[in-house]
């Protein structure tokens, strides 16, 4: 795996590193001790899986409150989406800025986001879908969110398709952000 810093301090992208031949390809998408040796919290208490049936599907920016904060790793297994990574550590030199990336199938980046930032993402073709890897328990009451277009942090968003954006009432009435 190929780790690339992001703007965005303890934000990585990671690329894997296909083996190729006849069959098809093998790759390493986990190493405990590479993600280590990049300050990256290598615990995975539980995996999930998103499946986004259509184009322009925006899910986010969600993170969760201490203490029950969770490093992710989001890796595209089928489709596309342009993943972001938002920045919201009061203490880093990063703060309230947005990091993104297209994660797709095809690619097979990864993106690794630390404890305190929010998540979010569109996705770019039907018929996507995400693996996540998270080093915590979700915790319905520990659930927090930031407005995916909030003028905070200026999110360049992909052109929504033709039908627009598809996003959950709860994302949409997220708040402005305030520090």
């Amino acid at each position: 795996m190929i780790f690339e810093r992001t703007a965005v301090p303890d934000v990585w992208c990671i690329r894997t590193e296909r083996l190729e031949d006849d069959r098809g390809w093998f790759c390493r998408t986990w190493d405990t001790d590479d993600f280590a040796r990049h300050g990256i919290d290598s615990r995975t208490v539980q995996c999930s899986a998103s499946f986004n049936a259509a184009a322009g599907t925006l899910r986010g920016m969600h993170y969760q409150a201490a203490p029950f904060e969770e490093t992710k790793l989001v890796r595209c297994v089928r489709g596309a989406v342009f993943d972001v990574a938002v920045d919201l550590r009061p203490g880093s030199p990063a703060f309230g800025t947005w990091v993104g990336r297209e994660l797709s199938a095809d690619n097979g980046l990864m993106l690794s986001i630390p404890a305190g930032c929010a998540h979010g993402f569109q996705t770019l073709v039907a018929g996507t879908e995400l693996s996540y890897q998270i080093s915590e328990r979700f915790s319905p009451d520990h659930q927090r969110g930031v407005r995916w277009d909030d003028p905070a942090f200026a999110i360049r968003w992909p052109d929504a398709p033709p039908g627009g954006r598809i996003i959950s009432e709860r994302d949409r009435s997220f708040g402005d952000f305030r520090p």
